[in-house]
């Protein structure tokens, strides 16, 4: 009987690259083999293959009219630093610019422009095998995005994808899990964005999409959990505590 081969990869045009892998033990190999020696790359897990690489409020503002589309997110900006005084602590860092604020909501709950990222595929593997709902599909999905999005000229600047380290000391989560956030006109999924400016002969890879089976969930999370890659290591607050002892009771083993 022959074996499926580990993985296929398919060019896609406009700088992207789908690559389906058939099992969970393949996909370290394909980290080593085919992205190791390439640190441009930030990761995303998501549980449902099919979903678009979209922020919260993106889904939710394309229930409202486009012309005021802004307009709602400079109000819902203004309503959350309302919101957030006298919650921030005793002596909180000021902050000044909207990016700070939207990534101190953004690992608080608030819908935000902004898309999480971590610097480690395994990370992101684990978001994207944790969750589970109705809306499942038979892969989970893995996206690295290329940092150097600038080699594609714009004309207008404010169209461009950015990328935002929050310096920061609010947001413990986010150093745990490696992470930095990607900021693109509101609006635009990342997909979108690169069919819209990148050349349909691109000959770098801005987009890459990992697939894994959904059936090897528990295999994952058990391995990724034997390389402390778990909520209680990317979660340094008592909910990562609870979510760690409730996976440890739900999934013999672990």
């Amino acid at each position: 009987m022959v074996r499926p081969p580990r993985w296929i990869e398919t060019k896609k045009p406009h700088g992207m690259l789908h690559a389906t892998i058939s099992s969970w033990k393949y996909f370290d190999d394909y980290i080593r083999d085919k992205m190791l020696d390439y640190k441009v790359y930030v990761w995303r897990g998501q549980r449902n293959s099919d979903w678009l690489v979209e922020t919260t409020l993106d889904r939710f503002l394309k229930t409202k009219p486009k012309k005021h589309r802004k307009k709602i997110t400079e109000l819902h900006l203004e309503a959350f630093q309302k919101a957030s005084r006298g919650r921030r602590g005793s002596n909180p860092p000021k902050l000044i610019k909207d990016k700070d604020w939207w990534s101190l909501g953004q690992h608080h709950g608030l819908m935000t422009p902004l898309l999480d990222w971590t610097f480690s595929p395994f990370v992101a593997a684990y978001f994207s095998y944790f969750g589970t709902g109705k809306s499942q599909t038979t892969q989970r999905a893995i996206y690295g995005l290329s940092r150097n999005l600038d080699h594609i000229k714009l004309k207008r600047k404010d169209k461009a994808i950015k990328f935002i380290q929050p310096m920061s000391d609010e947001n413990p989560r986010l150093v745990n899990q490696g992470g930095i956030f990607s900021k693109a006109p509101i609006g635009v999924d990342i997909e979108s964005w690169l069919v819209q400016y990148a050349p349909k002969d691109e000959r770098f890879f801005d987009l890459i999409k990992i697939t894994i089976p959904n059936k090897d969930r528990i295999l994952a999370l058990r391995s990724l959990n034997r390389m402390n890659i778990n909520h209680l290591s990317l979660f340094p607050d008592l909910f990562g505590s609870s979510i760690f002892c409730n996976t440890n009771l739900e999934i013999d083993n672990y």
